[in-house]
């Protein structure tokens, strides 16, 4: 079985590769790695370019040139992720604005709270409340899609299909970091050994089908029993979707990822603190 993508998951998918985020770049000069102190909610960095963390010598030397200019897309991935582990957010995205008082990267946004990021030289970078919230809609799309394949496999086959092996293709794939992944609520908790980046695998895919006479023939073999699910027709959607718009899900297991990092307790309610009264989750455009 495949999930349908329509244009409007396209979108969805560009969201990570920084189209929809305020300080969002291509794969640049941009943030790669993020990790935020627990205590203190401070950060340290490192960009593309350079291997060095922001708090060691030569960091600022080794970016003079190109300087730090925003965040790509596995720099989004980690450093919401580490928004969320770290308490910068809640479960449910929230910003939390109580963390003002105690941090200077915590600021009023608004009628909201921003994260900040970098404060100079170069542009003040931030993720601010709707960075967080378009994370959220890209993740819960994607993630609502494997859900309903692994519901409708199950509904096939009797059995929930082994989870055990998740690929990660594609170039913004090839550069996440499988924890973080899993930390979002991308892919479905599973030993993280198993979540693995193969790369361009529709241009490996091309240049195999031209060269070999014989995976032409089991490709058109498997063409014949794959059956499509267009999520935008599926009325299951829209409740995984919400479901999965919490960090890392609303109601999935975490018991392998939990074996990796602390992981905040799950509220029973969703946090207000920091923004408006927030409306139930529609289907992303």
């Amino acid at each position: 079985m495949t999930n349908g993508c329509s244009p409007r998951r396209a979108r969805q998918d560009r969201r990570f590769e920084g189209a929809q985020i305020s300080c969002g770049q291509r794969a640049t000069a941009g943030l790669s790695n993020v990790r935020i102190d627990r205590q203190t909610l401070a950060l340290r960095f490192r960009v593309i370019g350079s291997e060095l963390w922001s708090d060691e010598e030569g960091f600022a030397a080794a970016t003079k040139r190109t300087g730090v200019t925003g965040v790509c897309g596995s720099g989004i991935i980690e450093v919401v992720g580490e928004m969320y582990l770290a308490g910068v957010i809640d479960a449910e995205g929230v910003i939390q604005g109580d963390n003002a008082k105690t941090s200077p990267h915590v600021v009023a946004d608004g009628r909201t709270f921003a994260y900040v990021i970098s404060a100079g030289p170069g542009p003040v970078l931030m993720i601010t409340q709707n960075d967080v919230r378009a994370i959220q809609l890209a993740k819960a799309a994607l993630r609502a899609g494997i859900d309903l394949l692994v519901e409708r496999a199950v509904e096939r086959h009797g059995a929930s299909p082994d989870l055990a092996d998740i690929r990660l293709a594609g170039a913004f794939g090839a550069h996440i970091d499988p924890l973080y992944a899993m930390v979002l609520g991308l892919v479905p908790d599973c030993a993280l050994a198993g979540v693995r980046s193969v790369g361009n695998a529709a241009g490996t895919g091309a240049a195999r089908a031209l060269l070999s006479a014989e995976q032409r023939g089991e490709i058109e073999r498997v063409v014949d029993r794959v059956e499509k699910i267009e999520t935008a027709t599926e009325p299951r959607f829209q409740d995984l979707f919400v479901a999965a718009m919490s960090f890392p899900h609303r109601q999935a297991p975490t018991e392998n990822l939990a074996q990796y990092v602390a992981l905040p307790p799950r509220s029973q309610a969703p946090s207000s603190t920091g923004q408006r009264r927030r409306r139930r989750p529609v289907r992303p455009d």
